[in-house]
Parts: structure tokens; C-alpha cells; sequence
């Protein structure tokens, strides 16, 4: 049972802990991923064993109730900056052995999955560029040894934007900057290079609920929240056994 409003997601996983304890006959009673204020409602029946039922009842509930809570925190991410044109992106701080499911569940809530792993992307950092002995060289090295990859680029300060603008960078990737700075990086972005043809603008640090809104409206294309995976409050549900 809902005990809060939200977004539902995590039923299959629900269904297979259920199955591991015994429980093979789960019903899903609602379509995930859409916001439910009506509540307290039922999610799901569950029919089995009660020691059966009771073996999985922590752990199901456990699943169910953090998937949910990163869904429903990404649903109100996602209607914060509506109108923006910005999208919220989640980001690799996961718990361990949980990236799958957890990225899943900020996908249900109305985000996108921005960089699974190392592998499908190259971020393009302070210590790269040290290292490569410059930021050109760093892009040039990058597109060398992974042609297939999006390159995306970290900047600190409207100097490295500008700087970035003429690397060719597929995307740059703006650190902790305050509202008027991520407006002048938009202007730099659209007035040297174009919207269309420039990199896509991501915003990354100090994002909380209060503060997105206004982020977005500065004309960035994403906005990255950690906090959707790693701070997400749990929504709270509950299993009520009725006996047979």
C-alpha cells in the first residue's frame, strides 16, 4: 500500500524478491511512473505463504519504498523546470550494485540517464588537461583515441568557457557557477557559436529543489542532481496481510 504521494517504480523488483522468498503470485495494481496523489492506495497483491510473505516484506518494501522516493524526486525536479526547455539528468553517484535500477527509476520519474559508466562518455576534467598538457590537447587526444564518444568539457569560470567554445567539445559542463555567470555562459555559447551548433550546456553542483527553477531559466540545456540517487527520501509504503 501508497502511504504518500509519488511516483510508484520498483514493482518488478518487488515481484522478484517476493519469488526468491517463495511468493510466485504478484499482481501489479497500478502503472508506474505516474504521479499519484490519491492515497493511501494499494500498489500491488501478493499471494503466498504468510512465512513466505513475511521473509520478503523488509527487503521488497525496501526496494519499493527508495525506488519510489528517487522517482518521485525526479517527477519534482522534472516539474520545476517545466517550460525551461532544460532536462534533468542524473548522474553516476549510485549505490553500489544498484546503478541499473536506480537510473530506471529517475527515467520513470521523468529524467534522463546521463553517463552509465567511464565508458560512454569522455568528461574532460582539471587534472585531464594538466595531464595532456592543455585543454586542446586533451579534446584532440580524446577524439583521437575514441572518435565514437561525445566529448564534454568541465568549466569553472566564463574564461573557460570561452576558452572551451573552441575546442569542439560536444558538450561543456558548468561547475558550480552562480545564475549570472550561467547566463553569460549561454550568451557566450549562442553569440560565438550558435545554439544549434555549439555544445549542449550542463549545470552541475549546489542544484537543490529551491534553486533549479531559476538555473534552468538561464537558458542551460541540462541540469545534473546527484542528489536524485544518492539523497532521495524513501516513499513510504506498507503490506497488510489478510489471511486466506
Amino acid at each position: 500500500m501508497q502511504k504518500q504521494p509519488g511516483v510508484v517504480f520498483g514493482l518488478a523488483v518487488v515481484a522478484e524478491t517476493m519469488r526468491q522468498c517463495g511468493v510466485e503470485d504478484v499482481d501489479n495494481l497500478v502503472v508506474e511512473g505516474q504521479w499519484r496523489d490519491d492515497v493511501p492506495a494499494d500498489v500491488a497483491l501478493a499471494s503466498g505463504p504468510a512465512v513466505a510473505l513475511l521473509a520478503a516484506e523488509r527487503t521488497a518494501l525496501n526496494f519499493l519504498g527508495h525506488l519510489s522516493g528517487i522517482a518521485t524526486l525526479t517527477a519534482r525536479f522534472v516539474e520545476a523546470v517545466a517550460g525551461t526547455g532544460a532536462r534533468i539528468l542524473d548522474t553516476r553517484k549510485t549505490t553500489p550494485g544498484l546503478r541499473a535500477p536506480e537510473k530506471a527509476a529517475v527515467a520513470a520519474g521523468g529524467g534522463v540517464n546521463h553517463r552509465i559508466g567511464l565508458y560512454d562518455a569522455i568528461l574532460i576534467k582539471e587534472n585531464h588537461i594538466a595531464l595532456a598538457g592543455g585543454l586542446a590537447k586533451a579534446v584532440h587526444s580524446s577524439r583521437s583515441a575514441h572518435p565514437e564518444l561525445p566529448v564534454e568539457v568541465e568549466c569553472r569560470n566564463l574564461d573557460e568557457v570561452a576558452y572551451a567554445l573552441g575546442t569542439g567539445a560536444d558538450r561543456l559542463l558548468l561547475d558550480n557557477m552562480d545564475t549570472e555567470t550561467l547566463r553569460g555562459a549561454v550568451a557566450l555559447r549562442d553569440g560565438e557559436v550558435g545554439r544549434e551548433r555549439g555544445p549542449t550546456l550542463e549545470v552541475s553542483g549546489g542544484v537543490s529543489l529551491d534553486s533549479v527553477g531559476e538555473i534552468a531559466a538561464t537558458g542551460v540545456d541540462f541540469v545534473s542532481v546527484g542528489a536524485l540517487t544518492h539523497s532521495a527520501p524513501s516513499l513510504d509504503f506498507t503490506m497488510l496481510l489478510e489471511p486466506a
